[in-house]
């Protein structure tokens, strides 16, 4: 060992030999390293294959098409857009002017001799063997040459006659269809044979049919629309291949006849930004990415990655000192035979690189295999195929150095320990007289104070979360380097215990290099678990403080407003079959135009219609003003506020709520008042004889009526509105009853009878139903009418108001848990560290007559005082990341409160609650029952009866 290599080649021999001899501990060490290597490695490894080159994007996009066209909807006026065809906008600004849009002639921005393939989308509830499901529908000739790579044909083959589809597997799985089988979509008879199977590479769980150009989208819409319902909507795109491509040049050219263009060589070979005109105009930048943002992200990554080494440092550094106290006599033996300290150190430090490297190995490896072997269930996660399996050497080989260093900064304390012992201690056994440094609790007092500061001034001046995450982060480091301190004050409880916790509380303070890395990784995982829980609880608190319930409790309602309410008695019986309905109201809506119109109107031959609020009954601040003006801007701060807090018209009405209907306005009956609570006499009363019911007075005039126009003519019901004139249509008034007093009415504003309503010529449609229950509906019940409603293929909202319920409980519940097992790793690392230590006085009590037993419950004790230690320590750390947030949230909350209050856009004068909740349950779990199972847990692993030996003297 004459020379630096000669002395770390035997030295690493020599741990490699310990570490197999040891192949328990060693294993535990490999995989507190390898796991975290293997997580890394692999989230590597999915995201690189997952990220697709320009090149596969281009083929998933256009297939082997130049490019596509599709029309930008803008009326053919110029455009800009970004190099991906992604995003564009009108070259013109339209401030002052109404915006452009409505279709242009995509084909006569097409070259001439080019090869076309047109792409149409559209969609239609087609018929499975559940019943309908809402599904994508697609022509493209999938078998042409230039649409490879779009599809990947599965099972089968590409649709070549019109009554043939092919579908996709999600889409099969969905429907129970298979190869072979037919559909039809309702309201359309011709049925449809399922040729062929395929996906959608970037879509894996789109609900898609494909079909020729013509074969299904053109007659299902003559069928719609024979049926009196709306047509569907469709896009059109084009995908073009000419010779020479399209350059950036000629997307801007193209660009110029309101045509966007995904163009291939232009997403292989993307011009600067300084090119692109869209990044030059106001407010279109290059929003990507910025330095600052990636410099953040490089921090964030490094403090995580920097707290997970130094946790499994402080968990695997017991262990390599477990290995070198048993090692002693064999590292006398190397200082009795010449070696000098630095060949101790090498010895035990090469421990560390030898796990390091074996968890590099292992880690890496596993990752690359569990990878390669999940790929297709990653890929059904992320709903999307890789491009190709991407291994990328460097950053999987810098993975693996986390892991070789992560060994080596774990084996350092132990390594340096080691050293620092003597010849003849080590060949006798002797433990010596251990000091403990006066330095670095010193050091780590300076970074708690200096860390709590850090907090505390980016939560109550700076408002910034980032310097409470480090200073909180450095207040941590600051109490893992006190840890051997603190270990020493708690020492001080010993007097007033039993003998076992007196002896195991004892050999923990009297041991406190062992001692104390097991204590700082359990108050380190329980400090991250007590800022989670603090933050969470203090957020679950808040928003159970601002829940406003959108129903009474345990009413449910559901509503379809697609075709009609064609389907709204099925959803009725299926509500009334599935839930413990009490009372049921089944409401309808108003209908302008065919009775399959959609509510907002739009389609050829369908209106809308207004409930009208008098000009008397409108807010200043709220009226609309000529050319589309903000009336507001006339007030002063004062006149707003003052408005807020004392003009009705401008408080917030009882009757707001979920959105239903234009206007809050519903046709029902007097079930609909006893489902929503109303209980008074007289409105029940006036609903039957034939008057609106009225939830908000700004809705009735001076006359005691509610008006509702009928508009026909959207599109210049539309001029009118941006104009700043009444918008042309029918009026009915009809006489109304105000609801007295201040109501709650969840959205619902007014309430007509069908007979009041169709007395008042107004067309009504079924919309949905409303129930009360006797019990909240269970888990099953609610899975049964989801069920039955996937089955009608329509767009259901469904509401069940079952009260504030806490999202966070199964997340604090896992951390706790988390917290509770790394604990317990912690503690029965040192505990089987401290059980090295303490065999000889173990034989001691086993001479002088101690029961069987106490050998067990010292090990228990000496378990859960290292677990009770890290503990304490751990949940009062916490609090302080927790604290420093919850303030930034209170001052980011009252500085916004107070601008809107300064500006007069609130008259709420109490200032916002932000609450701090400590989570007791979560602490008490912690602080008792942890420690508890890991003294039980090691009582229960450890022998009652040691063989009885020779004390040696010391």
């Amino acid at each position: 060992m004459k020379t630096w290599f000669h002395s770390w080649r035997a030295a690493i021999r020599i741990a490699r030999r310990d570490a197999w001899r040891s192949k328990g501990r060693s294993a535990l060490v490999l995989a507190m390293i390898a796991l975290p290597i293997l997580g890394v490695s692999a989230l590597d490894l999915t995201y690189r294959s997952s990220e697709l080159s320009p090149a596969e994007r281009v083929e998933r996009g256009i297939g082997a098409a130049d490019a596509r066209f599709r029309d930008a909807d803008v009326s053919g006026v110029p455009i800009y857009q970004d190099p991906a065809g992604e995003t564009h906008t009108p070259v013109k600004d339209y401030d002052d002017e109404p915006w452009p849009s409505g279709p242009t002639d995509v084909t006569k921005a097409i070259p001439a001799g080019s090869t076309v393939l047109k792409d149409t989308v559209g969609s239609a509830k087609l018929t499975t063997a559940h019943g309908l499901l809402m599904t994508e529908v697609r022509e493209l000739k999938a078998s042409d040459p230039v649409a490879r790579g779009i599809m990947t044909l599965l099972e089968g083959r590409f649709p070549e006659k019109t009554d043939e589809v092919m579908a996709t597997s999600h889409f099969l799985e969905a429907s129970g269809l298979s190869v072979g089988s037919t559909l039809s979509a309702r309201n359309f008879d011709r049925p449809y044979r399922i040729v062929g199977s395929y996906e959608l590479p970037d879509a894996l769980n789109a609900d898609q049919v494909n079909a020729v150009p013509g074969a299904f989208l053109a007659p299902y819409t003559k069928a719609v629309e024979k049926a009196g319902l709306p047509a569907p909507g469709t896009s059109v795109s084009y995908l073009v291949r000419s010779s020479g491509g399209f350059t950036w040049n000629s997307v801007k050219e193209i660009n110029a006849k309101g045509v966007a263009v995904v163009s291939r060589a232009v997403m292989l070979d993307p011009p600067a930004d300084s090119e692109v005109p869209l990044y030059q105009k106001d407010g279109w930048g290059n929003y990507d990415s910025s330095p600052a943002a990636d410099a953040a992200e490089l921090a964030s990554l490094a403090t995580v990655v920097g707290l997970a080494m130094l946790e499994i440092c402080l968990l695997a550094g017991p262990a390599f000192a477990v290995g070198a106290r048993r090692s002693r006599r064999q590292l006398g033996l190397v200082g009795a035979n010449g070696g000098a300290r630095s060949h101790i150190r090498a010895i035990v430090l090469s421990g560390g690189l030898v796990i390091g490297v074996a968890a590099a190995v292992t880690g890496t490896v596993l990752a690359l295999i569990l990878t390669l072997l999940l790929q297709p269930v990653l890929e059904d996660t992320m709903n999307q195929r890789f491009g190709a399996f991407d291994i990328r050497p460097l950053e999987l080989l810098g993975i693996a150095l986390l892991a070789v260093l992560t060994g080596l900064l774990a084996a350092i304390v132990p390594a340096v320990t080691a050293s620092r012992q003597t010849v003849l201690a080590s060949l006798t056994g002797r433990r010596g007289i251990r000091r403990s440094s006066r330095v670095l609790p010193l050091i780590g007092l300076t970074a708690l104070v200096l860390g709590g500061a850090v907090a505390l001034f980016g939560s109550m001046v700076s408002q910034q979360v980032t310097l409470v995450a480090a200073g909180s982060a450095l207040a941590e480091l600051g109490v893992v380097a006190m840890t051997p301190a603190l270990v020493g004050l708690f020492g001080r409880t010993g007097r007033w215990l039993p003998l076992s916790p007196r002896l195991a509380l004892r050999d923990a303070v009297r041991n406190r290099g062992r001692t104390a890395p097991a204590v700082a990784a359990v108050l380190a995982a329980v400090a991250g678990t007590v800022a989670v829980t603090t933050y969470m609880a203090s957020r679950e608190a808040q928003n159970r403080a601002e829940y406003e319930a959108s129903l009474p409790y345990g009413v449910a309602a559901a509503f379809v407003q697609e075709e009609g309410g064609r389907d709204v008695p099925a959803v009725r019986e299926a509500v009334q079959r599935n839930f413990p309905v009490d009372v049921r109201a089944d409401v309808e809506r108003i209908a302008v135009g065919k009775p399959g119109c959609p509510p907002w109107g739009g389609d050829p031959g369908c209106g809308r219609y207004e409930v009208l609020v008098p000009p008397a009954n409108e807010c200043p601040m709220y009226a609309s003003g000529p050319g589309g003006s903000d009336p507001s801007e006339k007030y002063t701060p004062e006149q707003r506020r003052k408005m807020l807090t004392e003009d009705w018209r401008c408080k917030p009405s009882a009757s707001s709520g979920m959105y239903i209907s234009d206007g809050g306005l519903i046709i029902g009956d007097a079930k609909l008042l006893q489902v929503l609570g109303v209980d008074d006499p007289a409105t029940v009363k006036a609903l039957a004889d034939g008057k609106i019911v009225s939830f908000n007075r700004a809705l009735v005039d001076k006359k005691g009526a509610i008006g509702i126009k009928q508009i026909t003519d959207i599109a210049a019901a539309d001029k009118a509105s941006e104009a700043g004139r009444p918008t042309p249509g029918k009026v009915s008034s009809l006489p109304a009853y105000q609801v007295p007093g201040e109501k709650k009415s969840y959205g619902v504003q007014a309430l007509m009878t069908p007979a009041t309503a169709k007395a008042a010529g107004l067309s009504t449609v079924p919309m949905g139903v409303y129930v009360s229950t006797d019990r909240l509906p269970d888990g099953e019940q609610r899975q049964k009418l989801d069920g039955d409603l996937a089955k009608l293929g329509s767009n259901v909202e469904l509401h069940l108001e079952e009260g504030f319920v806490n999202e966070y409980g199964i997340i604090l519940l896992s951390l706790a848990i988390f917290a509770g097992l790394v604990t317990i790793g912690a503690a029965g690392i040192a505990t089987g560290l401290a059980q090295a230590d303490a065999e000889a006085d173990l034989k001691t009590l086993a001479a002088v007559g101690a029961p069987p037993r106490v050998r067990r419950t010292l090990s228990g004790f000496q378990c859960g005082v290292v677990a009770a230690m890290g503990v304490v320590l751990g949940s009062a750390a916490g609090l302080l990341p927790a604290v420093g947030l919850r303030l930034t949230e209170e001052r980011d909350q009252i500085r916004f409160y107070e601008q809107n209050v300064a500006e007069g856009w609130s008259g709420d004068l109490t200032p916002p609650h932000v609450p701090i909740v400590v989570p007791w349950e979560t602490l008490a779990g912690l602080l008792v029952a942890v420690p508890l199972g890991a003294a039980l847990l090691a009582a229960l692993v450890t022998r009652s009866r040691g063989a009885l030996a020779r004390r040696a003297a010391t």
